[in-house]
């Protein structure tokens, strides 16, 4: 009767040791289980027992030692019966032992995970991933992109198609079926497009020429089938490849199977633009910086038969550009755009926005509530020159030798008519250079006459010649290298692309030898003779010798004033158009230091 509810002893009731004990000397023990490992006994009273207010017959105790054995000697010499009961599973070990079992299933299952997924991608892989912009996304329209009028004009066109076409079909038009956009980097074209999709109201799909090229042979033209499949499925809409000339460069110009598998890609790119009519509503248009490498079969008339010139913008494109990026700040009243403008050329839409994006982080360094025009031309000269480099520490000598240098592109840029007037001098590093003489054109160039250019590598040797002026040929130093670069190149292209040598005469020479594209004829082919190529470094040696002459003579006639330029430098380190011109015409009295 004692062991009939062994396994409900988690169901008796607690009692101390003590009371084990008292019971056990009152003979009143009418038998027990010890569970060892447990440190716990069992039992059950002769006769009833009150505890916590009743009474009870079955208990349960606590051992306070590990050994039970004086407890034992005691029931056996009452003559209690005794049963050792094994400890049941505890939590830990059964977790213990289950641990393998748990790590190997858990194993298997990732595998059979890995399997699954990678046979999903096997059968998606020629699916093409284009990037649908969102509808919730805010819509770009040309009221967001400055500038570029003519191309907004030109694409107009392909707008009206997409709202109305039956206008077109009356009269039996049709639309180009790709348009392509050519420009260099950062001059919106991409910007274009999407404003092509958000005023026509249609769907657009873009993706990067990049996207179709892998390397296992006929993922690229399955993506292309995939992308075209997607468009003709949601009519209306735009198909906009970015940077064509990843996928759409000229075919036969190399080995291997990277370049197979990226001409099977373009064979397929311009079967599908054959493929379709005008009147199924896929408009595609693409992008590219590098039109001069395409395949010529890539623009014949059916495919990308329609060509859009994105150029940089001039002044007034610069301004509106500038005016829309400056909605996004708080400007203060200081801030004159079309100065700011003026004084950009070069720059792209892009670099535009990092200006202004630039004077507003200057701003808020300066803890101002709004971006002066302090601010902005900070960031102008950053954008341009490159960024202040304060923590270059220059030994005296050397600041000496900076100021002369950069004093003397300065003079000579100013005494040479014609010449773009020197906007900034300074002997602040920027960037990898020890100073900066830095010119801007007060109206936008087209096109370049021989006499600017002459003056120009007048003004690339003039650092040259101030130094070895002032500090004698043994002590000129290697900060030239970079005008001497510059100045090489632009002799050169005097030479061989402008026709302005009377020896060479008005041809284009292709001095270097180039290997032939592989698979085609291997072999190594000149465009011109060796005559004529020692014909063209004469020329070049010739042009260069007297820019440098006439540096020389410039500075040496005017050496008072370059001593001015330099020790105002030395003193100020930055100083501006009005007052460089002002110590040239002697408007500024002459240090009486000077050297």
């Amino acid at each position: 009767m004692l062991f009939r509810a062994v396994q409900g002893r988690e169901k008796r009731t607690e009692i101390t040791y003590s009371d084990l004990t008292r019971e056990l000397e009152r003979d009143n023990i009418a038998g027990v289980e010890i569970v060892t490992e447990e440190r716990r006994v069992a039992g059950e009273f002769r006769s009833a027992v009150r505890v916590a207010g009743r009474d009870i017959r079955e208990f349960r105790a606590n051992l306070p030692l590990e050994d039970p054995g004086p407890l034992v000697a005691r029931l056996e010499q009452r003559g209690v019966p005794i049963r050792a009961a094994p400890a049941g599973p505890s939590w830990l070990a059964i977790l213990i032992s289950a641990a393998p079992w748990l790590l190997l299933g858990g194993f298997w299952f990732l595998i059979m995970r890995q399997v699954r997924l990678g046979n999903q991608r096997a059968l998606s892989f020629g699916q093409m991933g284009a990037r649908p912009v969102a509808s919730e996304q805010p819509k770009v329209t040309f009221a967001d992109v400055a500038g570029a009028e003519e191309a907004k004009a030109e694409l107009q066109e392909v707008i009206d198609f997409l709202k109305d076409p039956a206008r077109f079909h009356r009269v039996g038009g049709r639309l180009p079926k790709g348009v392509l956009l050519v420009g260099p980097p950062g001059t919106g074209k991409t910007l274009l497009a999407r404003a092509v999709a958000g005023e026509a109201g249609v769907a657009f799909f873009s993706i990067s020429g990049s996207d179709f090229v892998e390397l296992f042979v006929g993922v690229g033209a399955a993506r292309v089938r995939s992308l075209f499949e997607q468009g003709k499925a949601n009519t209306p809409c735009i198909i906009f490849i970015d940077e064509l000339d990843a996928v759409g460069r000229q075919r036969g110009v190399g080995l291997g199977g990277v370049h197979e598998e990226r001409e099977q890609t373009l064979n397929q790119l311009l079967v599908e633009l054959d493929g379709f009519q005008p009147t199924e509503g896929v408009v595609v248009l693409s992008a590219t910086n590098r039109p001069d490498v395409l395949d010529p079969a890539l623009l014949r008339p059916g495919r990308f038969d329609r060509q859009i010139i994105v150029e940089l913008p001039d002044i007034r494109a610069r301004e509106k550009i500038l005016g829309v990026h400056a909605r996004k700040i708080r400007l203060a009243d200081d801030v004159d755009l079309a100065t700011i403008a003026r004084g950009t050329p070069g720059l792209s839409g892009a670099d535009l926005a990092n200006l202004v994006n630039e004077a507003a982080l200057f701003a808020a360094r300066r803890d101002k509530e709004r971006a002066d025009r302090r601010d902005f031309e900070d960031a102008k000269d950053k954008v341009m020159l490159g960024v202040e480099r304060r923590s270059v520490i220059l030994s005296p000598e050397d600041r000496r030798l900076a100021a002369y240098h950069e004093a003397g592109h300065a003079l000579v840029n100013l005494l040479i008519p014609g010449l773009d007037p020197v906007h900034k001098v300074t002997i602040v590093p920027r960037g990898r250079a020890l100073g900066i003489t830095f010119a801007l054109p007060e109206e936008d160039r087209r096109s370049y006459t021989r006499a600017y250019i002459l003056g120009r590598l007048a003004v690339a040797y003039g650092g040259r010649a101030a130094e070895e002026l002032v500090f004698g040929s043994d002590r000129i130093t290697t900060g030239a290298a970079s005008d001497f670069q510059q100045a090489t190149e632009l002799a050169r292209r005097m030479v061989t692309q402008f026709g302005m040598s009377e020896v060479v005469g008005p041809i284009t020479v292709v001095e270097h030898p180039e290997l032939a594209p592989f698979g085609r004829d291997v072999v190594q082919r000149y465009e011109v003779s060796q005559h004529t190529a020692e014909l063209v470094d004469c020329e070049v040696r010739r042009i260069a010798q007297e820019a440098y002459t006439r540096a020389i003579d410039l500075i040496r006639a005017h050496r008072r004033t370059l001593d001015a330029l330099a020790t105002r430098l030395l003193e100020r380190e930055t100083l501006e158009r009005a007052e460089v011109e002002a110590i040239v015409a002697g408007r500024i009295p002459e240090p009486a230091h000077a050297a």
